[in-house]
């Protein structure tokens, strides 16, 4: 009997006795049940060794190959990931009005000074036309006035030699005490006459000045009626279409101030501690892993965030996270306008040592 069969012949249950009277039921347990039981593989869990020890040497030959595409920073170097972004910056009506065109749409690169969107003008265009006319009429106001005080004048003139000829003759008794007054009260009369002239003259200046200012304030609404964009940029959002009606302030536009890009990130205490207002810095984004891009460090946080305010152990400060504003050169920006992104994942570094050299991966091409 070989081992097999002894093992079958040594799982069977013994027979019970049981010795049942006539018409009575023997239970299921009682018959005799044999138990054959399958030969152990064992060699079935080498596979599942291989597979873990060929798992094992996969992570390990990754790691080695990720530790030399990012060797380790030398101390001096921070790094802190982060996202990119740049200043919105929201086109808006300064009047409420009708949107009467669209001259962008989302993705244009627009200049400073060029004209996005023009609101309806027609009331003002109504109401300057009525200030024009007015200020026209003041001006025929004012020279009639100015040609009146001339008049005066002249009669003032003739008044004044008469009364200098009256007095000669009065002197020498060659005339009468009677019109010597009335050449006194003629003189009188176109001088106050011309004073009187000269107020009105300055009267209609200021009607006439008053009417100006409100060409002028017209003009200037029907010209802020036309949104214009304040520097370069790109629009991001078109928040409004033609034809509609828009409050003050009503949102247009928003476009990105390509002028204006920069990385928040955080550093903790430790750290923050020797960064300064415009060290260098570099930023690498996920999507363009092998252009470092030349930035510097714009603002540094006075307060910590990621824990309370008051802290007391050295363990809790260590945990303080400050932030950090590294800030895209602005001469690379103007020469890679194009590519300006927002919202881009990447990794800023800080130098905050400038006698450590920056690594070769870091390395800016021109």
């Amino acid at each position: 009997m070989n081992q097999q069969e002894s093992e079958l012949v040594s799982d069977i249950r013994p027979v019970q006795d049981v010795r049942a009277e006539p018409g009575a039921v023997v239970p299921a347990s009682a018959v005799p049940v044999p138990v054959s039981h399958q030969p152990r593989r064992r060699w079935a869990l080498w596979p599942l060794l291989l597979l873990v020890l060929a798992g094992g040497v996969a992570g390990g030959g990754g790691y080695v190959w990720w530790q030399r595409l990012h060797p380790p920073l030398p101390l001096g170097i921070s790094v802190s990931n982060g996202r990119i972004e740049a200043d919105q910056i929201d086109i808006a009506t300064k009047f409420a009005g009708r949107v009467a065109e669209l001259r962008a749409d989302i993705g244009d690169r627009v200049e400073a000074g060029q004209i996005v969107a023009r609101m309806d003008t027609k009331e003002l265009q109504q109401s300057l036309s009525k200030a024009q006319a007015q200020a026209e009429q003041a001006q025929h106001v004012v020279d009639q006035a100015r040609a009146n005080l001339a008049q005066l004048q002249a009669h003032k003139t003739l008044a004044e030699q008469e009364m200098e000829r009256t007095r000669s003759l009065l002197q020498n008794g060659w005339t009468t005490r009677e019109l010597a007054d009335q050449r006194q009260q003629a003189l009188d009369n176109a001088t106050a006459g011309l004073a009187g002239a000269q107020a009105r003259i300055f009267e209609a200046e200021r009607g006439l000045e008053a009417v100006r200012h409100d060409v002028a304030l017209y003009t200037v609404q029907i010209a802020d009626n036309s949104l214009i964009v304040p520097k370069p940029g790109r629009i991001q959002y078109r928040l409004a279409n033609v034809g509609e009606v828009l409050a003050v302030g009503g949102k247009i536009f928003t476009m990105l101030d390509i002028g204006y890009v920069y990385m928040d990130v955080f550093l903790p205490t430790e750290e923050v501690g020797k960064v300064k207002i415009g060290t260098e810095a570099r930023i690498v984004l996920d999507a363009y892993p092998d252009r470092p891009i030349p930035a510097k460090v714009s603002f540094v946080a006075s307060q910590a965030q990621f824990t309370p305010k008051t802290v007391e152990t050295r363990s809790e400060r260590d945990k303080l996270m400050f932030r950090i504003r590294v800030r895209v050169d602005q001469d690379r920006l103007a020469a890679h306008a194009d590519a300006v992104r927002s919202g881009l994942p990447g990794v800023a570094y800080v130098r905050w040592n400038p006698d450590v050299a920056w690594p070769a991966r870091l390395h800016v091409s021109p």
